[in-house]
């Protein structure tokens, strides 16, 4: 992936336009325009507070916290995989026609979901400091970027193996979807890790890896606390991982994918 990162950088402007045009065609005569991508998360957080934030354990105000912070990490991962996988096959006539670095294709996707999300992470950081009235919190906004440049690098790595398994197993996108789903409800956002915990789950918060990247997200700015150093660590590993598989994949199919298109 760093050989892609190097060799996109030439065609930078090139990946800026083409992520401009996806916006102009999304938000076109939109009235809200990309405030669309706070809107949503918000919209389902209204929803989740009014059924859940009863039985969770938690006040309405800690729910909202959590639960706005950990929509819009969430908002980012589930677009990278699921639309993510559709890079290679919706740039079939840019392949066909122009060497370009494979690795720019799903990171036009994913840079477009990475400026959504930060608008959704934006109105997370402006409710969490109006529920607490004060900005001290905003504080530890510089523990949080180490975090999102993980995140954006995992997200980017992941939904370039996908966009490669599209290629050769058409129902990845579909599969993606219902397990996008399942996972959602397997990771801690509407709920917190310690309903799993005591249901004797907790395993299941501590091997998931879009538990750590929540957590390193949303607990410095809902608590003000810095997370553990373990977190930063595990977070690390799993990000490595998925850029060794993404790394690896480009390497083996990069130069046979296109028959299989």
């Amino acid at each position: 992936m760093l050989t892609q990162a190097a060799a996109i950088w030439r065609f930078r402007f090139f990946l800026l336009a083409l992520v401009w045009l996806d916006f102009r065609k999304r938000y076109n005569r939109s009235w809200l325009g990309v405030g669309w991508a706070a809107v949503l998360p918000i919209a389902l957080a209204g929803t989740y507070i009014v059924v859940f934030s009863g039985v969770v354990g938690l006040s309405t105000v800690e729910y909202t916290k959590t639960l706005l912070l950990g929509l819009a990490v969430w908002g980012f991962f589930r677009d990278c995989a699921v639309n993510g996988c559709l890079a290679l096959f919706s740039h079939e006539t840019y392949i066909r026609s122009y060497d370009l670095p494979i690795g720019l294709y799903s990171l036009r996707f994913v840079l477009g979901y990475a400026i959504q999300a930060a608008f959704a992470l934006a109105a997370a950081v402006a409710f969490v400091v109006g529920l607490d009235g004060s900005a001290q919190k905003l504080a530890l906004l510089w523990a949080v970027v180490p975090s999102l440049l993980m995140i954006f690098v995992a997200g980017w790595a992941f939904a370039t193996t996908v966009s490669f398994a599209q290629v050769y197993f058409h129902d990845t996108k579909h599969l993606l979807e219902i397990g996008s789903q399942m996972l959602f409800f397997l990771t801690p956002i509407v709920y917190p890790a310690g309903l799993l915990v005591g249901r004797g789950l907790g395993w299941m918060a501590r091997i998931n890896p879009i538990n750590v990247y929540l957590e390193l997200v949303r607990y410095p700015l809902a608590t003000g606390e810095l997370p553990d150093a373990k977190l930063y660590l595990y977070g690390l590993v799993c990000t490595a991982a998925l850029v060794a598989v993404a790394s690896a994949t480009i390497w083996r199919y990069q130069k046979r994918f296109v028959f299989a298109l």
